[in-house]
């Protein structure tokens, strides 16, 4: 019997570790200080982080690799991580405490900031250069001992490493794709920054960051030539502002002050433009751009929708209510996926994120959803 009691308990021991893993990966994900953390027995090994230089068809990248301290063996898990739009790149704090966590578990991870997305662009050239670093990963043995990797975007950042891992040169060579938040149809994205207007006709405030992001590829055709650098500048101390107005207030309380300050002494058309950008109300903004979501959106580089579907392991987590990225993205897009024969399709709208960061106020069960969610991810 005493032998019968132990068994029991060590089987339930091992098959519950996974998810205590889970659990506790989530929470430091998070960035919260949860106090039942401290009582997760989950250790986390110390994480080396070194930059190096990924060459691309469109130049060298700079990204960041991250492997458990004193690793000299090629890594059986590799995997890299695509952000989204954000100007602060290696060391933007939650793509650091993302892809330090993951090496805590064991796993040797690339963070992989683009140079566009960087810039608040959305390009082609961005897609070509995740599928570049993902193929130049994938065949450094000393880094993965498999050949096959991981991949991971997050925001626009999701649905551009989507319609990498579709492309020809990386069969064979990935065991998954995540998006966290990402976007199947770009115009249908654009189209709801703009609008408000879901693909349902029902309506969800769009997010003015968002909407601002798009005006920046939109400017010549908004504005005559002359007037497109200098409003340019306005918009991205604007967008700046935008990065820091929850961490660092009094710092975005300035970087507007100096956005409407240029806005002001531009010349009409762009003094109009601007003025709508500063009063943060998408409503303003958006019927400037919604006849342009074709235009500026419709390379099937940008969508997920409009390229040919990865074949390996796909799974999309998506915030409940999403205002920059429509959490309606990640159900269509799934669709997609089936459809056009992915091997697996795993999705998840979770009210445990918003669009890039951890919420509040959340139930045992959205966090039990989101924990055996991610322990399927590495399974």
């Amino acid at each position: 019997v005493g032998v019968v009691i132990i068994a029991a308990i060590a089987s339930l021991v091992w098959m519950a570790a996974p998810y205590v893993s889970a659990l506790a990966l989530v929470i430091d994900v998070s960035g919260r200080e949860v106090a039942a953390r401290s009582w997760l027995p989950v250790r986390v090994q110390p994480v080396d982080a070194t930059d190096i230089s990924v060459a691309t068809r469109h130049g060298a990248v700079v990204g960041r690799l991250y492997r458990p301290s004193g690793t000299t063996r090629a890594s059986t898990r590799t995997v890299m991580v695509v952000p989204g739009l954000h100007a602060a790149g290696v060391e933007e704090p939650r793509l650091d405490r993302l892809s330090r966590r993951l090496a805590g578990e064991g796993v040797t991870v690339l963070s992989l900031p683009l140079p566009d997305l960087r810039q608040f662009l959305v390009t082609a050239r961005s897609t070509d250069v995740i599928e570049d670093a993902a193929l130049w990963l994938a065949g450094q043995s000393a880094i993965t001992s498999t050949g096959r990797i991981g991949l991971i975007g997050i925001s626009f950042g999701g649905g551009l490493a989507l319609v990498a891992a579709g492309r020809p040169s990386l069969a064979g060579k990935l065991d998954m794709v995540v998006s966290f938040g990402g976007h199947g149809d770009l115009p249908r994205v654009v189209r709801y920054l703009c609008s408000g207007l879901l693909p349902d006709g029902t309506r969800q405030p769009a997010h003015d960051y968002g909407t601002v992001l798009f005006l920046l590829a939109a400017l010549p055709h908004l504005v005559p030539a002359e007037q497109v650098a200098p409003l340019d500048r306005a918009v991205r101390v604007f967008l700046d502002a935008s990065m820091v107005d929850v961490s660092e207030p009094a710092r975005a309380a300035a970087l507007f002050r100096e956005a409407r300050d240029l806005g002001a002494a531009l010349a009409e058309p762009a003094r109009s433009v601007m003025a709508d950008v500063s009063a943060r109300d998408a409503t303003r903004l958006g019927p400037r751009l919604l006849d342009l979501a074709e235009q500026v959106a419709s390379d099937p580089a940008l969508s997920p929708e409009r390229s040919p579907a990865t074949r390996a392991r796909v799974f999309l987590v998506h915030g409940a209510v999403d205002t920059v990225i429509p959490q309606t993205e990640t159900p269509a897009l799934a669709a997609f996926l089936q459809r056009s024969g992915a091997a697996e399709v795993n999705w998840l709208l979770t009210p445990a994120v918003s669009h890039a960061d951890a919420t509040t106020n959340v139930t045992a069960s959205d966090v039990w959803a989101l924990v055996r969610f991610w322990k399927r991810i590495f399974d």
